[in-house]
């Protein structure tokens, strides 16, 4: 084997594996898709926390997984590594004419605007065709806003949007009223489309927002349930309004800390 560095090295260790390794020789495209998902979430949860040496390690992980795919894809005389890095470059200059063409642009939406119309020159039928089916809904919200905006299906300032949301949350409180659980549930779509619009108007991204509060919440209600168990108390048998309290002094103590 070649023990030389790069991803010639990598390439060697899962052609070895692949002959050699019983779980390596039996895995296909299907098995590996869900550890692929999950290897995404892990680096995911690693760019969130902005852990580098977790992004390294997740990002190792995912480049094993392209050549394994890469490895199967060449095995059923489909295609080769080799194939992806030249078609990934391709498209790279293909989508740029900016850089590797005369295209003049302004800023970075001009861009993506470029991208889009390239795209849709390519065969595409519709500008959102590229949104994957099975996204989390609310990346997929982000991802389909954003590429509405590109043909200027967008609002022009952050005030127009709130009134949106303003507007949504009125007809869910309306749906509350009527009591109609369908109509309920079509009102809150509606109202967390609205509310994700605004966030990523002010250039933040939703799902890592609502990831931040997640890991804040998770670490602030396990302090109060230490706290309680210090003080002999179970969270079971406390009210709310001891609980809250509760809640408040932990918030105080740890408002030098973001999570």
């Amino acid at each position: 084997m070649d023990n030389g560095n790069g991803i010639n090295r990598l390439i060697n260790i899962m052609n070895e594996l692949r002959e050699k390794c019983p779980w390596d020789k039996k895995q296909t495209i299907h098995t590996l898709r869900q550890q692929t998902i999950e290897e995404t979430f892990e680096l995911a949860d690693a760019i969130t926390d902005k852990d580098w040496q977790n992004i390294k390690e997740e990002l190792g992980d995912l480049l094993l997984h392209i050549v394994f795919y890469s490895k199967i894809a060449e095995e059923e005389k489909q295609f080769s590594l080799k194939e992806v890095i030249n078609d990934i470059c391709e498209k790279l200059i293909k989508r740029h004419p900016h850089i590797y063409g005369s295209v003049k642009v302004n800023d970075e939406e001009d861009v993506k605007r470029n991208w889009e119309q390239i795209k849709l020159s390519e065969g595409k039928k519709s500008i959102l065709s590229g949104v994957p089916k099975s996204l989390p809904a609310m990346v997929k919200a982000m991802r389909l806003q954003e590429k509405a905006k590109q043909v200027g299906f967008e609002w022009e300032t952050k005030e127009q949007v709130w009134e949106k949301i303003e507007e949504e949350k009125n007809e869910l409180l309306d749906a509350v009223k009527d009591g109609n659980s369908k109509h309920i549930e079509e009102e809150a779509g509606d109202l967390f489309f609205s509310v994700i619009n605004y966030v990523r108007f002010l250039q933040v991204d939703a799902e890592n927002a609502l990831e931040l509060t997640n890991k804040k919440f998770i670490k602030r209600f396990t302090l109060m349930e230490e706290l309680a168990a210090q003080n002999g108390h179970n969270l079971v048998n406390m009210s709310l309004q001891e609980m809250d309290a509760m809640w408040n002094e932990i918030k105080k103590q740890n408002s030098e800390f973001y999570l």
